[in-house]
């Protein structure tokens, strides 16, 4: 690169010219809170903070001392702004209205605070996962009405991934820009602008110790994943690390990819709608990606529920198109049946 281009340079040069600045400054606040959480990341091993908190978070699981770290500092960097009406956090019940006497902004904020919070202890990629949806109604002050939306409504999306170096990307509908973190300056720098998804994909990731609580349907789609079933597969490697960002982050990197199925006792899957599935099918389709739940587009879902889950398969199209193949002949078993 000719120039060095910060986060907030971008985001200000990006901007229409119509922008009053408070969505622009929005995200300024996304990117410092990754800096905090990055920096308290980077220095886990040497301070009290790994290990669980005692506390168990809407989703049954157990809570990491991070995982409440990461939620409460984009909370309290996010609340007193006058940019948003109201937040939703994977940790939080309920959604986080904006106290009084802070003014009331335009903006949604819904964020998974610490993805892959199994691996905190172990030294593995971690990340944030953010969206930002507009208010939809601007007399009040943020309700659960404005959080439960289509992913397609989304204005903003993106994720931080805490791993060998920090990285922040993210799409506003404008294509997907990618951003590292230089520790010496502080400061996010440009260094991926218009990433977009590979071809011929490289990778698939999914998790075959669940393999005998899928339905023969995904079965067969596995086999074809990794070349064994003779039907002109295209030659990708197995790679699974259980941490959503990390995973998401190397497929758009090297193309692939991410399946995590609905299984026996889990038809609804395991990835979270609002926080996690959501958001990342917003920005994989702005790389050239798509992202379905096996019968219809992610974004076209429309959430009933803070916490509801759905299966997921995310990635470079032609792999998306194919598992979907193999789940409606699952639908079709089931009619005739």
């Amino acid at each position: 690169m000719s120039k060095i281009i910060t986060i907030e340079r971008f985001i200000l040069d990006h901007q229409p010219d119509y922008a009053r600045g408070e969505f622009t400054n929005l995200l300024y606040d996304i990117a410092l809170a990754a800096k905090v959480i990055a920096h308290k990341t980077n220095r886990a091993g040497l301070v009290d903070i790994l290990g669980r908190a005692g506390a168990v978070n809407i989703q049954g699981e157990i809570q990491q001392k991070l995982d409440v770290f990461a939620d409460d500092i984009i909370f309290r960097i996010c609340d007193h702004t006058g940019r948003l009406c109201v937040m939703a956090s994977e940790e939080r019940e309920e959604i986080i209205p904006i106290p009084e006497p802070y003014k009331k902004g335009s903006y949604v904020l819904v964020y998974d605070p610490l993805d892959g919070s199994s691996n905190i202890d172990v030294n593995v990629s971690i990340g944030t996962i953010f969206g930002v949806y507009r208010c939809k109604n601007w007399e009040n002050r943020g309700r659960l009405e404005d959080v439960l939306q289509p992913a397609r409504n989304l204005v903003a999306a993106g994720y931080v991934l805490y791993g060998s170096s920090t990285m922040l990307v993210y799409t506003t509908g404008q294509g997907v820009h990618g951003f590292t973190l230089d520790p010496e300056l502080g400061e996010f720098l440009l260094s991926h602008e218009n990433m977009r998804l590979p071809e011929p994909p490289g990778y698939y990731s999914v998790n075959s110790s669940y393999y005998e609580s899928w339905s023969p349907q995904i079965q067969q789609y596995a086999r074809w994943l990794q070349g064994l079933d003779g039907s002109n597969a295209p030659k990708m490697s197995a790679r699974y690390i259980g941490s959503l960002v990390a995973d998401i982050h190397r497929n758009l990197m090297r193309g692939g990819i991410f399946c995590y199925p609905a299984e026996r006792g889990k038809p609804h899957g395991k990835i979270r709608l609002l926080y996690e599935a959501g958001p990342l099918a917003f920005m994989i389709e702005q790389a050239g990606g798509y992202a379905s739940d096996g019968r219809r587009n992610v974004l076209d879902i429309e959430p009933t529920d803070l916490h509801q889950r759905t299966p997921f398969y995310i990635g470079n199209r032609s792999l998306v198109h194919k598992a979907e193949y193999y789940v409606e002949q699952e639908i079709d078993l089931t009619r005739d049946a």
